[in-house]
C-alpha cells in the first residue's frame, strides 16, 4: 500500500493553491487510488471542505492516472519560494502544476518542504505506475484468472467441510445416540445437558463459524484482483483487521478477569461435584444422617448444585469482558420479562416439586393413584411427575395437581412399614349356602393365586346381610404391588374356579328366585 503523508495538496490542471496558516489534522485524512491509500492528509484545508476537497484529489488522481501523456518520469519539483511546486515537465505544454508545498505543510509533517515534496513526487509517479500495471489487459486476465483458482478452490473445500461435516454428524449419531447423559445416569432419568445434544451443537457451531470466517476473508480477496471493487476490498480488509486487533487487545486486557473468572467456574465445578458425590454416597445409604432420609439426597444435591452455580453465576458475570454492554443488558431484560411472564405457574410448580420429594410420598418405580389415574412412576422432575398406566399411556401430571390430591401409594408399605399391600374382592352368595362353605371356598382360591403372598394369611369378611343375598369380602396380601392389576384379576377368576366346582351359584349382579312351597 503506497503511502504518502500529505500535509498540502490540491492536485490541479490550474496553478497551485496553497494553504493559508492551516490546522494540523488530529486524525490524518486518506486519499486513494485504486484502492491504495497513496496521501494522508494531515491539515485542514483553509478554502474548502475537507470531504469535497478529498473527493476532488482523488477524482484529480484518477485522471494524472488514465492520462498517457503524462509520463511519471517527467514529475519535477520547482522551487518557487515560498512554495515547492511538484508537477510535470512537458515539451509543448510546458510546466504543469499538481501540488504546491509551503513551509505550514512541511511543518504539520514534521519535515523540510524541499524533501516532502520530493516524497511527494516519488509516491504519485510510483502511484501511477502501479494504477496503469493493474488496468492492463494482460493484468485483467491474469486476475480473472487467479480469481477462478480461488474460487474453484474454495467450492472444493466447502464440499470437502460439508463431507467432513456430515461425517463427524454420522459419528456422534453412531456413538452416543440420542440418550447419553452426561454424567452418571439414573435408570428412567432425565437431564438438563447429553454428550449427543452438545457435540452435535459444538459441531454445527464450529462448522458454520469456520466457513464464515473462511468466506469473509475470502471476499476481500477476490474484490482485491479487479480494480473497480478493489477499494472495497481495502474497506473490508481494513475492517476484519481493525476487528481482529480489536479483539486481541481485548483479549489482552482481559485476560485477568478472564483468569479470575476460569477460577471461580473451576472453584464452583469442584464444589459441585463434591456435592454430588457426597449425596451419592448419602442416597446409596453408605452415609448416614440421622433424620435425613436416603430419598432427599438427590433434590438436596440438585439444589446445592443450584445455589453454587448461581453464586459463581453471580461473581463471574461482572468480571465477562463486555458485560456492562448494552446487549447484554437488553438480554437481561428480556430474560427477566419472560421470567416475570412465566413465574407464577412455574414458581408454583417448582416449590410444589421440591415439597414432594422431600414428603416422600412417592419414588421412581412405585404403583400410584394420583388424581385418578393409576400407574407406575415413571420420572419425577421439578415441574411434572410423569405416570405410566397399565395400557402403557404417560400421564403427566403437574405438581401442583399432584401437591393438592391424594396420593394413593400401593408400594409405599413393603418399602417402609415391611408389611405387603393388601387387596380384596366382594362377591355376593345367597342364604341357602353356609357362610363356613363359602369362607373356606374364597380362601382355598386366594392360596392359590401365584402374586398372592403367603407372609400374611388372607381372611375373608361378610360386609353385608341383603335382601337375597350375603356379600362376602376376601382380602389378600400382595408379593408385588406392580402385579396389583394382574393379580386382582387372577383372584377373581380363581374365585370363580372354586365356587362353579362346589356348584355355588355366584348371585352377584344380585337375582332374584322364585321357590315353589
Amino acid at each position: 500500500m503506497l503511502r504518502l503523508v500529505l500535509v498540502s495538496s490540491l492536485l490541479s490542471a490550474a496553478p497551485a493553491l496553497a494553504l493559508a496558516d492551516p490546522d494540523c489534522l488530529a486524525t490524518p485524512a486518506p486519499i486513494w487510488l485504486d484502492g491504495h491509500v497513496v496521501l494522508e492528509l494531515y491539515q485542514q484545508p483553509a478554502a474548502a471542505n475537507l470531504p469535497n476537497y478529498i473527493d476532488y484529489a482523488q477524482k484529480r488522481l484518477i485522471q494524472i492516472a488514465q492520462d498517457p501523456s503524462l509520463s511519471p518520469e517527467g514529475l519535477r519539483v520547482l522551487e518557487q519560494p515560498p512554495y515547492s511546486v511538484v508537477g510535470f515537465q512537458g515539451r509543448r505544454a510546458g510546466f504543469q502544476r499538481v501540488m504546491a508545498v509551503d513551509e505550514g505543510m512541511a511543518a504539520c509533517a514534521g519535515r523540510s518542504r524541499q524533501s516532502l515534496a520530493d516524497d511527494y513526487l516519488q509516491r504519485i509517479a510510483e502511484a501511477v505506475r502501479d494504477y496503469r500495471q493493474a488496468n492492463t489487459r494482460l493484468a485483467w486476465i491474469r486476475g480473472t484468472l487467479f480469481a477462478g483458482l480461488v474460487l474453484g478452490s474454495y467450492l472444493f473445500w466447502l464440499k470437502l467441510q460439508l463431507k467432513t461435516n456430515a461425517w463427524l454428524a454420522h459419528k456422534i449419531q453412531h456413538r452416543y445416540g440420542e440418550a447419553s447423559p452426561l454424567g452418571p445416569s439414573s435408570r428412567g432419568g432425565r437431564h438438563l445437558l447429553d454428550r449427543f445434544l452438545v457435540l452435535s451443537f459444538l459441531r454445527e457451531f464450529v462448522h458454520l463459524a469456520v466457513i464464515a470466517v473462511v468466506s469473509y476473508v475470502l471476499i476481500p480477496l477476490l474484490l482485491a484482483l479487479f480494480p473497480p471493487t478493489r477499494w472495497v476490498a481495502v474497506g473490508l480488509r481494513e475492517d476484519l483487521l481493525e476487528r481482529v486487533a480489536l479483539i486481541a487487545s481485548g483479549l489482552v486486557g482481559a485476560i485477568p478477569d478472564l483468569l479470575a473468572v476460569v477460577l471461580i467456574l473451576i472453584l464452583a465445578v469442584v464444589l459441585i461435584r463434591l456435592s454430588n458425590a457426597w449425596f451419592r454416597q448419602v442416597r446409596l445409604g453408605r452415609l448416614r444422617i440421622p433424620g435425613f432420609y436416603a430419598e432427599w439426597a438427590l433434590p438436596t444435591s440438585r439444589i446445592v448444585a443450584f445455589v453454587v452455580a448461581l453464586i459463581a453465576l453471580s461473581t463471574a458475570f461482572p468480571l465477562i469482558p463486555g458485560s456492562d454492554n448494552k446487549v447484554f443488558q437488553g438480554a437481561g431484560l428480556a430474560i427477566g420479562a419472560l421470567a416475570a411472564i412465566g413465574s407464577g405457574v412455574v414458581t408454583s410448580n417448582l416449590l410444589s416439586g421440591l415439597m414432594l420429594f422431600y414428603t416422600r410420598a412417592f419414588r421412581t418405580g412405585d404403583r400410584v393413584e394420583i388424581n385418578g389415574v393409576v400407574g407406575v412412576v415413571q420420572e419425577r422432575s421439578l415441574v411434572t411427575t410423569r405416570l405410566q398406566t397399565a395400557r402403557n399411556e404417560l400421564v403427566s401430571i403437574p405438581n401442583t395437581t399432584v401437591l393438592g390430591s391424594s396420593v394413593v401409594n400401593y408400594s409405599f408399605a413393603r418399602r417402609e412399614v415391611r408389611q405387603p399391600v393388601a387387596l380384596s374382592a366382594t362377591i355376593s352368595i345367597g342364604y341357602n349356602v353356609p357362610w363356613r362353605q363359602v369362607h373356606a371356598l374364597m380362601l382355598e382360591a386366594a392360596r392359590g393365586v401365584s402374586g398372592i403372598s403367603n407372609e400374611i394369611a388372607p381372611f375373608v369378611l361378610q360386609t353385608s346381610l341383603n335382601d337375597f343375598h350375603i356379600s362376602y369380602e376376601v382380602t389378600a396380601y400382595l408379593r408385588d404391588a406392580r402385579t396389583y392389576r394382574q393379580t386382582l384379576s387372577d383372584l377373581l377368576a380363581a374365585l370363580q374356579d372354586r365356587f362353579a366346582e362346589a356348584g355355588v351359584e355366584i348371585m352377584s349382579p344380585g337375582q332374584l328366585q322364585v321357590r315353589r312351597g
